[in-house]
């Protein structure tokens, strides 16, 4: 039997479709301790995500973390499962729906468009098995991470060409790997920004809260703190904001290593404790919104800032499938379109 797997010879020159990958970062099938220990069985394990030496972290990961973390985590996922189930998968499924109307009224059927999750189902493999059997010769992969980091995009590359070298027929390729300073994507953010202040008013800062990472993938090159900086700019640019106005900090952080800083809980509270009574807050590092925007960002961080003096909190929903977010994705795979 061979290792490659190939195609039906029926359709060899009939292989004329473009397939269209969205990936999102993923989410555990069900808020239970079971299945959350799935999910991060897998994404813990990933070397792209935690740097420790393999088999010092292997032994944390399965003698501690997995032992604790699975039943903590189904709790924060249950209080923001939907009748739709993740909140996350939900969203991408709306985003690709969208995005593969928008292209089959430009390019009709020869365009196939799917989403896959890094970690947890879909999976990449499965979402590329049946591209590949519906005859693909052209593959487009948009990570839905408008920042490039090695955990998240990198990973999610790894994934399609562990894939895809198993494949006796290779399709053209087309990874693109960074959207940060898109001038639609810094618009439709602008844009959402916008209308938050229209409905609730200005407040007296605006929090750019991203997810973090260790300072130390930072320190060994990788560049997503530099592409956080450059949307924050170019948003601020946008929104014609002065430098005291809004902040840019990082959320999420995991464990007890030094992550990219300023944190966002903890500038959240100095900014109340120091008299800033109203702030907005959004994530521009999120396509959709997730456990670490709806109960992180709305809900934890919230009740920091109450807590030490603030008297008005607003979250600004993800981009998620806003027509104008819609646009960017569009406007991002079409060039690689044949």
């Amino acid at each position: 039997m061979s290792r490659f797997l190939g195609l039906d010879k029926s359709i060899h020159d009939k292989r004329l479709k473009t397939g269209v990958l969205l990936v999102n970062l993923g989410t555990p099938d069900a808020p239970t301790p079971s299945a959350l220990r799935r999910y991060l069985r897998e994404f813990l394990s990933d070397p792209r995500v935690v740097e420790i030496p393999r088999l010092v972290w292997m032994i944390i990961l399965h003698g501690i973390i997995l032992r604790i973390r699975p039943a903590k985590s189904a709790k924060l996922y249950k209080s923001i499962w939907t009748k739709d189930g993740s909140p996350l998968l939900a969203i991408s499924k709306r985003q690709m729906g969208k995005v593969k109307q928008r292209l089959h009224q430009t390019y009709g059927e020869d365009v196939t468009v799917d989403v896959a999750m890094r970690y947890g189902n879909p999976s990449v493999s499965s979402v590329l098995k049946k591209m590949q059997q519906r005859g693909i010769n052209n593959l487009v992969v948009l990570p839905l991470y408008p920042q490039y980091a090695g955990p998240t995009t990198a990973s999610a590359f790894d994934a399609v060409v562990k894939e895809i070298q198993q494949w006796r027929w290779i399709p053209s390729v087309n990874f693109i790997g960074s959207y940060h300073d898109h001038p639609l994507y810094i618009k439709a953010l602008a844009n959402s920004i916008r209308e938050h202040f229209e409905q609730h008013g200005k407040p007296d800062k605006l929090v750019l809260s991203y997810h973090g990472m260790p300072k130390l993938f930072h320190d060994n090159g990788d560049p997503y703190y530099c592409f956080c900086a450059k949307t924050t700019r170019l948003l601020a640019e946008a929104l014609e904001f002065n430098e005291d106005e809004f902040v840019m900090t990082f959320q999420s952080r995991f464990g007890k290593a030094e992550w990219l800083k300023p944190y966002t809980d903890a500038t959240l509270a100095e900014l109340a404790e120091s008299g800033t009574k109203h702030v907005a807050i959004v994530s521009p590092a999120f396509s959709a919104d997730c456990l670490e925007t709806l109960e992180e960002l709305e809900e934890e961080n919230r009740e920091e800032f109450m807590a030490a003096g603030g008297e008005t909190y607003h979250y600004i929903p993800a981009l998620n499938d806003r027509d104008d977010h819609i646009d960017v994705l569009e406007d991002l795979v079409k060039p690689h379109i044949v």
